[in-house]
């Protein structure tokens, strides 16, 4: 059964480690995400952007899919399914389908309307017994449609919407979805430790985990960062092994074209990714105290 992000967020703050959000794209993502929570008893989020959400037909077919294999994959540990960086209207569309948790990200709007709309979502989300992340300053790269240039988030600002009632909040402490370029700065520390003072027990979401350095990844969460979402290194891990097997001429050999031999690699590929992610950020037997 699908629950809420909020125990596991807030046990991950006091406890100082923090819960992977691993975003799915299709039927091998989910299964190979929820394997590897189940193999090391992790507490795990299924992240959903909009473009993939639309990818795999809608809302209802991601909650239909996830909710089957939770029951046929006899998984235990616990699991939230959540809209990652959702419109408004995104987000109305995941509390009818049967999601677990929302993120709204009003960063592009102006404070006061972001501020506004977030105070209607959470009320809503609450009302359901959902959690619900909310965005200060805009992350870095593309998010499907949604361009920050990787700014630092105001604390003041931070406060404001942690005090809105969210569950959890992203702040942009310079970091990028994607790749990481060359010259890109690292994390402001003094930013994210500024927030961290301003919201207290507010667990802290960290966009665009992929190519972060584990040492910075550490120190984040030791300054209060409770999640950390995982998306492009787990497809660049799957597209490496699905090449490797085409390369090296598998395809070609018996019944090698079968798409359950030529998506395995890349699927197991995508459970060693989340796996040792998860040892990383602390949450490996968390599941069971």
């Amino acid at each position: 059964m699908l629950v809420s992000a909020k125990e596991m967020l807030n046990k991950a703050k006091a406890g100082h480690y923090a819960v992977g959000q691993f975003n799915i794209n299709n039927l091998e993502w989910t299964k190979s995400i929820l394997l590897a929570a189940e193999e090391t008893r992790s507490p795990v989020i299924l992240g959903v952007s909009e473009g993939a959400g639309k990818y795999m037909t809608g809302y209802k077919t991601v909650v239909g899919m996830v909710n089957g294999m939770l029951e046929e994959l006899n998984i235990s540990v616990p699991v939230a399914l959540h809209l990652d960086h959702g419109s408004y209207e995104g987000c109305y569309k995941c509390i009818e389908a049967g999601f677990s948790s929302i993120m709204f990200d009003g960063s592009h709007y102006p404070i006061e309307e972001n501020v506004e709309k977030t105070k209607e979502l959470v009320k809503v989300a609450t009302g359901k017994g959902m959690s619900i992340e909310a965005e200060v300053g805009s992350i870095g790269g593309e998010e499907d449609g949604v361009i920050g240039k990787g700014e630092c988030a105001d604390p003041e600002e931070c406060k404001s919407v942690a005090d809105l009632g969210v569950t959890m909040l992203a702040a942009g402490i310079g970091n990028i979805h994607g790749k990481y370029p060359e010259n890109w700065e690292g994390l402001s520390f003094d930013t994210l430790d500024a927030i961290q003072q301003l919201t207290g027990d507010m667990p802290l979401v960290l966009h665009g985990g992929t190519g972060i350095p584990d040492d910075m990844i550490k120190k984040a969460i030791s300054l209060g960062v409770a999640k950390i979402n995982v998306n492009t290194e787990c497809q660049l891990a799957f597209a490496d092994a699905t090449r490797k097997y085409i390369e090296a001429g598998k395809d070609l050999e018996g019944k090698g074209f079968d798409p359950r031999k030529l998506l395995a690699p890349g699927a197991e590929a995508i459970k060693d990714m989340v796996i040792t992610k998860i040892k990383l950020f602390g949450s490996e037997g968390k599941a069971d105290e």
